[in-house]
């Protein structure tokens, strides 16, 4: 005759209160090794969007420095053909038949000349605009230059902490899940959305002096002693943690 393969155990309220305190007490501590990282992450990546914006700088100055330097050259070769003309117009001076063939040349070299001064006014411009963009690329450079040397220092840090903390963090991590594989899904999902909106990362805290131990809310006798009897999942009417007892958190009331 076969034999009926055996139920699975149920898993009790009680133990379950135990698996979501220890699975606190671990995910408590990557919280820890992360808080001992401090900002040194988002630090990293502010200096390495800067470096980026500061590299987009220089590539508009480079831009901006070659416009204007072309724009000076065609000035230049400007003032070179007004020149050329002025001596055509000079020479044809010499040759005129009438006062006002005369009259017309000297018109065009006034031209020119005007010509010539407007160039050489807009080349001092341009050159001053060039001197100023020269000047504030050197001043984004040397903060690139600075903010390079930031990153690497932060880098470093960084991962020193990394190193020191990556093996424990692994292994904690890996608790985590194997706690987690002992906690039906919908408790489980609902420790994380606890622990997501709670602003210390608490999803399951203990009584302590007749009060939430993550708000501070007075609890009543009857609730504390429910908390006590381990007999259903208790949350905090306040805050909504889900609350233990100290003896199950291995916590004597001499403690307090």
């Amino acid at each position: 005759m076969a034999t009926e393969p055996k139920a699975e155990k149920e898993i009790t309220i009680e133990e379950k209160l135990f698996a979501l305190y220890d699975l606190q007490k671990v995910v408590s501590q990557i919280d820890e090794i992360k808080i001992l990282r401090g900002e040194l992450p988002l630090e990293v990546q502010d200096l390495e969007d800067e470096i980026i914006g500061l590299n987009t700088r220089l590539e508009h100055f480079e831009t901006e420095i070659a416009d204007i330097q072309a724009t000076i050259t065609s000035k230049k070769i400007e003032i070179e053909e007004a020149r050329t003309k002025i001596d055509r117009y000079k020479e044809q001076q010499e040759n005129v038949r009438n006062n006002r063939e005369y009259d017309n040349l000297s018109k065009e070299i006034e031209f020119q000349t005007l010509e010539i001064e407007l160039c050489e006014k807009r080349i001092r411009e341009y050159t001053a605009a060039k001197e100023n963009k020269l000047a504030e690329q050197k001043v984004t450079i040397d903060q690139l230059a600075e903010r390079k040397l930031d990153l690497e220092q932060k880098k470093g840090e960084l991962n020193e902490i990394v190193a020191e903390t990556k093996q424990e963090e692994e292994r904690l991590r890996e608790h985590a899940k194997q706690i987690e594989s002992l906690i039906e899904p919908r408790l489980l999902t609902a420790f994380k959305r606890i622990r997501k909106n709670a602003r210390n990362g608490l999803a399951v805290v203990y009584v302590q002096r007749d009060a939430c131990g993550g708000c501070f809310n007075k609890i009543p006798a009857q609730r504390q002693l429910d908390i006590r009897l381990r007999k259903k999942i208790i949350v905090c009417e306040y805050c909504g943690r889900i609350l233990v007892d100290q003896e199950l958190a291995g916590v004597s009331s001499a403690a307090e």
